[in-house]
């Protein structure tokens, strides 16, 4: 990206920084296979074996391989290879028939996204022409609406906690001191409550996923809890329950020794003070450390990055919930002289945490989005600007506090009279802040569970077409030469025609060199490269499953002309299901 591109980013992202994620992924993809992809082999083979970019758990992955009548010909569930454990093995019948054989698969990443896809074989030495497969297809765990809400839930449960924690021990302490009659209880009760639904939320969320990783019920606890820790995303989520018992441990020690009636903390309490501040900031970054940002490079930095974020919006969300209590719940003789201790204290602590926000959104969007256009042409991309305009609206409540309220009540000792409309005003804009920003993070809830999209979108704007969904017959020009690019049926997990004609003055160029490279353009991959056969003069064409998944596909073609110049020309495809 250019100087003045790279600038014109930072611009744009600065409206919807709050809501930037916190990095791309990498997900597992097949980087070899046996058999290979659409070879004729003269010998059945005694299995088929999928090597992934990464270990995979054989638990939650599935390997089908059925004939041309849907006839199963697996005959055992996937198993890790002892020589590779990135390699999956499935044992097949002996003496498999002369034929056209599917293979289906998927898979989980390391960060909870499930990948899947399909291929071919057959068994010679007359298989015959391939067949049209029906190919299955499983939707992706990661984005089930029930899995969404679940994750939701723990996000808003365990930010809360955090929030409401910080709200009782450091901003809202002082007003007990000061302030005659008031008690902070409802905020500790609210504490008590958040973090209790959050230790219940984490395990829940997690046997969901579970469940639909590895094909189960719910209810099928006895067989699910063992596979918890089977991923470095379940054993993040693990991780994090234990985590919350450090918090809740931590805090009530914390609670238990706080004399807010002392002008100076003792020794205990800053000891236990600063338990808390280690068990929550432990908690908060272990989602880092289960989604996106653990699988990105620089690591240290994307989660830095993302726990900063998180951490901050912890602590905007817990506060404005404790003020609502602190409204609700103060005797009305005492109420307006508490929010006047409270709300300056609270602000500049909001105005730190929303600068915080706006960096490391900032920072995680330029290092991580491939293309501005990604935030509008993808659904990722999508998810962010929904999350940036409610927390856009957010702020512009914030804004008004901030030049209304704060100054009127700060002034409460000398102009009494402002107190009560201050008050109410605050009420009614906390309230509405409070909504947007838990709608903001139910955004962040679909925006993690979406496949951030590929750098190679980058390259987009270099493409001479973009073509499908449906059969492709598009003609591009470049250097002199005219090229007519055919995909054929253009089905995702599904054997593909991929074939370049190519004339240079109204003649075939016979005798090139051309290879067919493939990216996924939807979600971080690697790429696959085919080499493709002259079939007739100048028509150059290959028949491969090359499109595993449904979506948006760089097809490259790099050609060499016989005694030319290398050229390459990119299209981009839409495959469909």
């Amino acid at each position: 990206m250019t100087r003045r591109g790279r600038g014109g980013l930072i611009v744009l992202l600065a409206v919807v920084a709050l809501a930037a994620p916190a990095a791309a992924s990498a997900h597992a993809y097949l980087i070899k296979t046996f058999p290979s992809a659409s070879t004729i082999l003269d010998t059945p083979p005694p299995d088929v074996a999928l090597t992934f970019d990464e270990a995979v758990e054989p638990r939650f992955a599935i390997i089908s391989v059925t004939d041309k009548e849907g006839h199963q010909q697996a005959t055992a569930s996937p198993s890790r290879s002892p020589s590779n454990p990135d390699t999956l093995v499935v044992p097949l019948k002996p003496h498999l028939p002369e034929g056209w054989y599917l293979v289906y698969w998927r898979a989980i990443s390391v960060d909870g996204h499930p990948v899947q896809g399909a291929f071919t074989f057959a068994v010679g030495p007359n298989p015959g022409p391939s067949p049209q497969f029906v190919i299955p297809h499983i939707a992706s765990s990661a984005t089930t609406p029930q899995l969404v809400v679940a994750k939701w839930f723990v996000f808003i449960t365990v930010m809360l906690s955090v929030g409401l924690l910080c709200m009782r021990l450091a901003i809202a302490r002082p007003v007990l001191r000061r302030v005659e009659g008031t008690r902070l209880r409802a905020v500790t009760l609210a504490f008590a409550l958040t973090s209790t639904l959050a230790l219940l939320a984490v395990p829940i969320y997690l046997e969901e996923a579970t469940a639909i990783d590895s094909l189960r019920s719910f209810s099928d606890v006895g067989a699910l809890v063992p596979l918890w820790r089977t991923t470095a995303f379940g054993r993040s989520y693990v991780d994090l329950e234990w985590c919350l018992l450090l918090v809740c441990l931590a805090a009530w020690i914390a609670i238990w020794v706080d004399r807010p009636d002392r002008e100076h903390r003792s020794i205990a309490e800053i000891l236990a003070g600063l338990g808390v501040v280690g068990a929550a900031a432990a908690v908060l970054v272990v989602p880092a450390a289960a989604g996106h940002a653990a699988q990105t490079s620089p690591r240290g930095l994307a989660v830095a990055l993302d726990w900063l974020h998180v951490s901050s919006g912890s602590i905007w969300i817990g506060g404005l919930a404790g003020l609502l209590l602190i409204w609700g719940t103060q005797p009305s003789g005492s109420r307006v002289s508490a929010l006047s201790v409270v709300v300056p204290r609270f602000s500049n602590v909001a105005f730190v945490s929303v600068m915080l926000l706006l960096g490391s959104g900032v920072w995680a969007a330029v290092l991580h989005l491939p293309i501005l256009s990604a935030l509008w042409t993808t659904s990722y991309g999508q998810a962010i600007m929904v999350k940036a305009t409610l927390l856009a609206c957010a702020m512009l409540l914030a804004a008004v506090n901030l030049v209304r309220t704060k100054p009127r009540l700060a002034a409460v000792r000398t102009r009494p009279e402002l107190g009560p409309s201050a008050a109410s005003l605050l009420r009614y804009l906390v309230s509405g802040e409070v909504l947007l920003v838990t709608g903001a993070i139910f955004a962040a809830a679909v925006l993690t569970s979406l496949a951030p999209p590929s750098k190679f979108l980058a390259n987009e704007g270099s493409a001479l077409a973009k073509v499908g969904p449906g059969k492709v017959a598009a003609i591009v020009h470049q250097d002199g030469y005219t090229l007519k690019v055919l995909v054929d049926p253009n089905k995702a997990a599904a054997p593909n025609t991929f074939a370049l004609q190519i004339t240079k003055d109204g003649r075939p160029v016979t005798g090139a060199d051309v290879t067919a490279t493939f990216e996924m353009l939807d979600m971080e991959m690697g790429s696959q490269e085919y080499q493709l056969s002259e079939t007739s003069p100048g028509v150059y064409s290959r028949l491969t499953p090359a499109l595993v998944m449904v979506g948006h596909w760089g097809l490259s073609f790099s050609v060499t002309p016989k005694g030319g110049e290398p050229f390459t020309v990119l299209v981009v495809d839409h495959a469909t299901g």
